[in-house]
């Protein structure tokens, strides 16, 4: 057997770093392309920067790349992030398909909520694969779209949407008021976006939850508290006021001097999302063991999402205190 020559040895090196040097320049090339993407590319990106489909799929088929669906390819490892797998959801259904609901939320900056499903929808004539994970839906219009970045409906679209699909009431309120105090939206906007609805199978609930968050001075008025007394045979308060608080919200402040309770609804700018009303129950729940004079606080929307609860709370503290006035 001949032994290789000094000059063949070389030509198989310079053929090696050859072709690592062609795998380097394909990979920089792939990484910027994904980088205003989180981490993806479509095939047509990469044919459009010049790799043939075999060169493509020779990255695929050496584990350099991976294919996470008929156009999507991860070329910064084999697990998708969130962000990236929203790109993945908006290519693979279209180019007319945009993100939706609690996802463009997300996507337009929306902090403490986490939603296992991707929404998108795609115009009603859209022909779309069902894919693993993501829910497609066909509005009528898809609204207002932003279209810098993740192809997403408006803030003031997505979250009404995003109230109708979510899975429970207290979900939909959650959403809702965690937008408006994150200001991802206007009041106003949000306002006009929900009177051009005509059709909601929970309109009764976003109608009052909305009113909350965007119109605190006027979604719960005196006699409204005096009705929900009335509706439950507790006493009305001697004494009710809406007044001003500090970020310009108005409170209703609700009074029975008779006996020393007092009730202060505040605005729903006061917490995060709901958490404002576990919190308030539970901390009513441990003024109800202390002395006669009592002050509790309730949340406006967990008057909206809780009544009976806060309701129950009021009554008791009234009980009590008039069995102490008659002792």
């Amino acid at each position: 057997m001949d032994t290789p020559t000094p000059s063949s040895n070389r030509s198989r090196a310079e053929r090696a770093a050859a072709s690592r040097a062609e795998r380097e320049r394909r990979q920089r090339l792939a990484e910027d392309l994904a980088q205003p993407h989180d981490g993806v590319v479509t095939r047509a990106m990469l044919h459009a920067a010049g790799l043939t489909r075999g060169q493509v799929r020779s990255e695929v088929e050496r584990g350099a790349w991976h294919a996470i669906g008929r156009h999507t390819i991860s070329v910064c490892g084999a697990e998708a992030g969130e962000r990236a797998r929203w790109w993945w959801a908006l290519w693979e259904s279209g180019e007319r398909a945009v993100l939706d609901g609690a996802t463009a939320l997300l996507a337009a900056g929306l902090k403490g909520w986490t939603e296992p499903t991707i929404h998108v929808s795609v115009p009603n004539s859209a022909s779309v694969r069902p894919l693993v994970g993501v829910r497609h839906h066909r509005p009528r219009s898809l609204g207002r779209v932003v279209e810098a970045g993740l192809r997403r409906t408006a803030p003031e679209v997505a979250v009404i949407r995003a109230a109708h699909w979510a899975s429970s009431d207290r979900a939909a309120a959650t959403l809702i008021a965690m937008t408006v105090q994150q200001r991802l939206l206007l009041t106003g906007t949000l306002m006009g976006a929900w009177a051009d609805v005509k059709v909601s199978q929970r309109r009764t609930l976003l109608r009052g939850v909305i009113a909350d968050v965007c119109d605190g001075a006027h979604s719960l008025s005196e006699l409204d508290f005096a009705r929900m007394c009335r509706e439950r045979g507790i006493p009305e308060p001697t004494r009710q006021a809406v007044r001003a608080g500090a970020n310009g919200r108005v409170y209703l402040d609700v009074l029975w001097e008779d006996l020393g309770v007092h009730v202060e609804i505040q605005g729903a700018q006061h917490a995060q999302g709901l958490a404002g009303i576990d919190d308030a129950l539970r901390s009513n729940q441990l003024q109800l063991r202390k002395a006669v004079k009592t002050s509790l606080q309730v949340p406006v929307l967990g008057l909206r999402l809780r009544p009976d609860d806060f309701m129950a709370q009021v009554a008791e503290a009234l009980a009590a205190a008039s069995r102490e006035s008659a002792a």
